[in-house]
């Protein structure tokens, strides 16, 4: 089951990065890496940091322990539907009125004609964040149920709406570009929701709302779990979001090197490690529940084992070929011999980390399926703490490639802590068994 749910993952995730670097390929050719690409991917990042979060951390790792032992799973899950759907389309308003500080508090570096450009394109994608919370919420109840074909293969609509965009508008001027790319997003989100719908129905899981009266002790054990898990799953994500924060400061170009990079980099990182942990999370939250902690470690060993290996040979590949790689991927109209020499090195920064990020995912998941989320959530925090030290000290001396190396630093202080509080002697277990 596990390997069978590891492979489902891991092609449904390959489809959509092969997809995914379609994307950026066209991308690269069509908008190339200046101010235009800069300010969509400034405006993509804020939706695709909290996608990131939601889908492939905290509400899942928040919801499953507590929808597994939730008593009135209909009303549990109804209800956190509801008061989260309603406190983001919310949000989302308020960052379609007030897009301009929004744009200027996300990237300060820009100047005032720039931060213009890039306040419309916020109010749009931020609109996707609602959308795939509702992907969100509705793949953990199919993941419960050990279901995950339709999510892992889903992840590809968001690329193909981006894809049509890019063809459609390719001859238009490269700022009415970046608007169509933001309405592709939305597209990709609503076609998301569909096919989620489809599987939902398929499999008797529709009754999701009701409303009788109940108690509200489950709903606030799980939103105390959700806000420590936020932290604690994010770490990458917001280093990432710290690199472009601080590259608005550098010369043009560079918040598109940290992402075509980091792209690249979230590659094996998602085929391998983060297809292992969603495959794997359930079956240990319910092993836990069982109070069966031999058959989770039993689990847990088998996976590392194995993500260790593909991390390994995944990162020596990407370090030697780097800038094969890039110039295979994106040297082409726009994106020109400078610009894949300068992305090839900051994707052998982000590599350097491929394996603490990679294999401390695994690890984090004992500690979420014990509902430990707000040590998860400390461990982060220090880790983040330590990434923007690194950052400060590294950006002036080496650019892009420094916040990209400061990532990687944090990466192995958020492994080893996490390791530190699984518990050396369980780590030990692992290793000689």
């Amino acid at each position: 089951m596990l390997i069978k749910s590891i492979f489902t993952n891991s092609s449904g995730i390959l489809v959509s990065r092969v997809l995914g670097f379609i994307r950026d390929l066209l991308t690269a050719s069509v908008l190339g890496a200046n101010i235009y690409s800069d300010i969509f991917f400034v405006a993509f990042k804020l939706p695709n940091l909290f996608r990131r979060i939601f889908a492939e951390g905290a509400f899942t790792q928040a919801f499953i322990p507590a929808y597994a032992k939730s008593k009135h799973k209909i009303r549990f899950s109804s209800v956190v539907f509801l008061q989260l759907f309603g406190f983001l389309i919310i949000l989302s308003l308020l960052v379609s009125m007030f897009s301009h500080l929004v744009a200027k508090a996300i990237a300060i570096g820009f100047d005032q004609e720039t931060v213009d450009l890039a306040a419309p394109l916020f109010a749009i994608n931020f609109y996707y964040l609602p959308m795939i919370f509702i992907v969100t919420f509705m793949a953990a109840l199919l993941q419960y149920k050990n279901h995950f074909a339709t999510t892992a293969f889903s992840t590809a609509l968001l690329n193909l709406g981006m894809i049509a965009a890019l063809l459609i508008s390719a001859d238009m001027e490269k700022y009415e570009i970046t608007f169509y790319l933001s309405y592709g997003v939305l597209a990709g989100g609503l076609m998301q929701i569909l096919v989620h719908l489809y599987a939902i129905k398929k499999l008797s899981l529709c009754k999701i709302f009701h409303f009788k009266k109940h108690k509200k002790k489950e709903e606030n054990k799980f939103y105390k779990n959700f806000f420590g898990a936020t932290l604690g799953s994010s770490t990458a994500h917001l280093s990432a979001f710290l690199d472009t924060w601080l590259a608005s400061f550098l010369v043009t170009g560079s918040i598109s090197y940290l992402y075509y990079g980091n792209r690249v980099f979230q590659l094996p990182l998602a085929l391998f490690a983060i297809a292992t942990s969603i495959a794997l999370f359930p079956m240990i939250a319910k092993a836990i529940k069982n109070k069966n902690e031999d058959k989770a470690l039993a689990l847990m060993k088998k996976s590392s084992l194995i993500l260790l290996g593909l991390l390994s040979i995944a990162t020596v590949i990407g370090i030697v070929f780097n800038d094969f790689i890039i110039w295979l991927l994106f040297e082409r109209g726009a994106f020109n011999a400078n610009d894949t020499s300068n992305t090839a090195l900051i994707l052998s920064m982000y590599l350097i980390g491929l394996i603490p990020y990679g294999v401390g995912k695994i690890f984090s998941l004992w500690l979420y399926a014990k509902e430990q989320q707000f040590l998860a959530a400390k461990i982060a925090v220090y880790s983040l703490g330590w990434n923007i030290v690194f950052s400060l000290l590294l950006i002036k001396p080496f650019g892009a490639a420094g916040l990209a190396f400061a990532s990687t630093l944090s990466g192995f202080i958020l492994f080893f802590l996490t390791i530190k509080a699984f518990g050396f002697s369980n780590f030990k277990k692992l290793l000689i068994k």
